[in-house]
């Protein structure tokens, strides 16, 4: 399943039309999720979302419009709160603390999903998504559909919307094979550390963009509760924040691609993102106090860690190299920066922060090299193991 992303260009009359519908869609979303709480408070009976797709047939009386814009997309939004209960009692048999699925106001609702085919079509010739109960929206197809298109989400960021095509039976597009392999370190000073001894640099957006958020968030803290301004002061901080995303995003689109298209095989750690960035236990002093525990640096840690985008990084790798006939592997990172990559010695005093210098043999490289060379050598023993 591939997802295809393209910028809308509704008129007056349709953003009017797709605003209310988004406030019809959140209120359709509140009722049901009454519906599924008082079930269980008053009844102990579960609701599935069968049973409340089958209650959509009593709205055409009751709230006929509701259902103006179709009944696809009122089983898109009854599909989404399904999802967000087996999410919460996933966590909940996981041993995580969830958040039980909350109301949600007008303000936060920003998104509508067909889930099939009924409801929508794209008009690839002429440019248009025609929408039930919308229109025909210009669409800005900057480039062609591949596979069958499946389901869609309309979605509104500020005062642009973009529908989002989800495809199935995506044909691969194959690269020429280059002979190459590459193992990476991902890091919060260095972003990437190759084998091949490359090492880029962390552009660290959060901070780059910290100047217009804070003053974004200053001028909102000025401005009166409800009031118009203080609105609008909000959707400036939004809109820094979309920067900060798109810049991000932007970034790790190139350098996924530029490595999918330079190596056959790429390598890198398994890494537990949660984990890392998991804040650190209190520590009782006994006398009704705490002692410190380093909370203060690992938050700065976690912030930069959460800014380098690791997570959405290796998703970018692992589905593009998927379409290109890459390989990428997944290795265990213990100890692959106390190893040298030279003799094999592992000692935590190797590496002095970005300098490895083996006790044993005496080999000096930049630290996150080294390991990239221990990630590339595992993650082959791993494909020989594999073959074997």
């Amino acid at each position: 399943c591939r997802s295809f992303r393209y910028r809308l260009n509704p008129t007056v009359r349709q953003q009017g039309a797709l605003v209310r519908l988004l406030g019809l869609q959140c209120e359709l979303y509140n009722a049901a999720l009454e519906d599924r709480r008082g079930a269980w408070r008053w009844e102990h009976r579960s609701v599935s979302y069968v049973e409340q797709c089958r209650t959509l047939t009593s709205l055409r009386v009751a709230r006929p419009e509701v259902l103006a814009g179709g009944v696809t997309v009122c089983r898109g939004t009854l599909k989404r709160l399904d999802r967000a209960f087996e999410s919460f009692f996933r966590r909940c048999r996981e041993g995580d603390r969830p958040g039980y699925p909350r109301f949600r106001p007008r303000s936060r609702w920003n998104s509508l999903q067909w889930e099939d085919r009924n409801g929508w079509r794209l008009d690839e010739t002429t440019s248009r998504l025609h929408l039930v109960g919308i229109g025909a929206i210009k669409l800005r197809l900057h480039r062609p559909i591949r596979g069958t298109p499946k389901a869609i989400t309309v979605r509104r960021e500020g005062r642009r919307w973009w529908a989002t095509i989800r495809c199935v039976d995506v044909p691969a597009e194959p690269l020429p094979p280059t002979g190459r392999q590459v193992g990476i370190d991902l890091g919060v000073t260095v972003l990437v550390a190759t084998s091949d001894g490359h090492l880029l640099v962390n552009d660290r957006h959060t901070q780059r963009g910290a100047d217009r958020l804070a003053r974004a968030q200053r001028n909102f803290d000025t401005k009166q509760r409800g009031s118009h301004n203080r609105r609008r002061a909000g959707e400036r901080v939004a809109a820094a924040h979309r920067a900060i995303r798109n810049r991000r995003s932007d970034a790790l689109h190139k350098l996924s691609r530029r490595l999918v298209n330079d190596y056959d095989l790429i390598v890198h750690e398994n890494l537990t993102i949660k984990n890392l960035v998991r804040r650190p236990k209190p520590k009782p002093d006994g006398a009704g106090g705490y002692r410190p525990n380093g909370a203060a640096a690992k938050t700065g840690l976690n912030r930069s860690i959460h800014d380098a985008g690791w997570g959405q990084f290796l998703a970018m790798i692992t589905y593009k190299a998927a379409s290109a006939g890459r390989a990428v592997i997944a290795v265990e990172p213990h100890n692959t920066s106390r190893t040298c990559a030279n003799c094999g010695h592992v000692s935590a005093g190797n590496r002095r922060g970005a300098v490895f210098k083996c006790q044993a043999c005496g080999h000096e490289a930049h630290a996150d090299t080294n390991a990239a060379i221990n990630i590339l050598r595992a993650g082959r023993a791993q494909q020989q193991s594999i073959a074997a």
